[in-house]
């Protein structure tokens, strides 16, 4: 498992854990698949921000492999 930091770990299609902007607090995470990638950056301290293919949007924490 990695972190969701750099862009270039982050595909659309894997599995991978978020935490929504609601859950930050909490840190409740939220699985699921990758359907985009919203940050243009290469790389983010917080977490790489995605769009779920439920359409939920956070930030990633973890990525299944």
């Amino acid at each position: 498992m990695s972190s969701g930091q750099n862009r270039v770990d982050i595909i659309p299609g894997v599995q991978v854990k978020i935490v929504l902007k609601a859950d930050q607090r909490s840190g409740k995470l939220t699985e699921g698949t990758v359907k985009d990638i919203l940050t243009k950056s290469s790389f983010h301290p917080h977490g790489i921000k995605v769009r779920l293919t439920d359409g939920q949007v956070g930030r990633v924490k973890e990525i299944n492999r």
